[in-house]
């Protein structure tokens, strides 16, 4: 597509988040143009979510994870770009999410949104079951009926978490409208593709091996595994294996995630 170079993504930095070099990365392997932007330009008014088509909300450790992972930074845009990000939803572009952004997007009631509540939490991530942080690289189904942007053709991918609120829960009514609107983007599974796994393959013992989901429109997605993690093969573990038996792919595992992004907004908000 001719105007991908057009697609702006702003990765949202400061407050202890740490992941913004490799998610700026990931959207410039796939043609698009991020900036890297201080939560507190936006905050002031200097800079404003206009002039954007996708929002990333990065992964670290936002205010230190003071009060819940993801709790303060996302009040804070809560209470002072509420507006802003109402507009940027209603515009029909793109949100992510990844793992301290995926907190951040259930904080804020972005994702699952049922019945169109933006701004009311209805799920959370909470503290792993094993009671630790937990760094490991973990398998991930998709679901094909799930209307996700960002999944669109994903079957299974090999991706990195490092968390320790990665537990995905929600009531047990939320926890059925999701699956029944088929909001759950990903979940964890075994090397077989099985999604009813335990520990390890299930890294934080998340509902129904929950590891990503959407709002209803499939614009704005939350998931704890890091793809920007994983942009070049010999990121993963696997890399020496691969290369022995000649199966070394061209790219990493991660970066369909932000073509997928990128493509839509280049064929639909430029």
């Amino acid at each position: 597509m001719k105007n991908k170079n057009k697609v702006k993504a702003l990765v949202i930095t400061g407050f202890g988040l740490n992941c913004e070099a490799e998610t700026s990365a990931a959207f410039r392997v796939c043609g698009a143009t991020p900036e890297q932007v201080h939560l507190n330009d936006l905050l002031n008014g200097s800079r404003s979510l206009d002039e954007f088509h996708i929002l990333v909300f990065i992964g670290g450790f936002s205010f230190g994870d003071h009060l819940g992972a993801g709790t303060i930074f996302a009040n804070r845009i809560k209470f002072r770009m509420r507006k802003q990000l109402e507009k940027f939803v209603a515009d029909g572009k793109l949100v992510i999410g990844i793992c301290n952004g995926f907190q951040t997007l259930t904080r804020l009631g972005l994702v699952p949104a049922l019945d169109g509540k933006y701004f009311t939490q209805q799920a959370a991530l909470a503290h792993n079951d094993s009671g630790t942080f937990r760094d490991d690289w973990i398998h991930v189904k998709a679901n094909p009926k799930c209307n996700c942007v960002f999944t669109k053709g994903i079957d299974r991918v090999f991706l990195p978490i490092r968390h320790g609120e990665g537990k995905f829960a929600a009531d047990e009514d939320v926890l059925k409208k999701i699956e029944k609107e088929n909001l759950v983007a990903l979940r964890y599974c075994d090397p077989d593709g099985n999604v009813k796994c335990g520990f390890p393959h299930n890294p934080n013992g998340s509902l129904n091996s929950i590891a990503g989901i959407c709002d209803t429109t499939g614009r704005i997605f939350g998931l704890m595994p890091h793809p920007e993690a994983h942009l070049s093969p010999f990121n993963s573990p696997c890399w020496t294996t691969e290369k022995i038996e000649g199966k070394l792919p061209k790219e990493g595992q991660g970066v369909v995630f932000f073509r997928n992004a990128v493509d839509f907004a280049a064929g639909n908000l430029i």
